[in-house]
């Protein structure tokens, strides 16, 4: 077991090094579509590269997963072959979304270094595969609201 501290350190370095050895500017918050986030996670037992769908209106946040589940067959048969779509994933604070997500299929720990390196690999392929779905549909995805 690690204590808070050491947890957060360690999860630091993750971060970190993973910063340090892809260097690169990840679309990430900046889509531009309020509650429309891509994320990279990871922690003691999974890492995974995801779409956030957190808009304050749940009205705009069914029509946005509405539009993403029209474009599900693109977006996994030409970008993410295991993609995952939840309409109502759990957050640990107990808050539900919609999610869409790939999980990393190697056994991951961020607690574990010697799980780091795939798990970068993973997320340095993955995540432009995303950005790539989100900049070929991104005027679709805007028309919303």
């Amino acid at each position: 077991m690690f204590s808070k501290e050491e947890s957060a350190r360690i999860r630091k370095e993750f971060w970190t090094s993973f910063g340090k050895s892809f260097p690169r500017k990840w679309l990430l918050y900046n889509t531009k579509i309020k509650g429309f986030n891509f994320k990279f996670v990871a922690d003691r037992k999974k890492a995974m590269v995801v779409l956030d769908l957190e808009h304050p209106d749940e009205i705009i946040n069914e029509l946005r997963y509405d539009q993403l589940i029209a474009l599900k067959n693109i977006l996994i048969s030409e970008y993410l072959l295991t993609a995952i779509f939840d309409d109502s994933y759990e957050l640990d604070s107990g808050k539900i979304i919609h999610r869409i997500y790939v999980l990393h299929q190697t056994k991951f720990s961020i607690h574990n270094k010697n799980t780091w390196r795939d798990c970068y690999e993973f997320f340095i392929d993955t995540m432009p595969k995303f950005e790539a779905f989100f900049y070929e549909y991104e005027s679709i995805l805007e028309e919303v609201i």
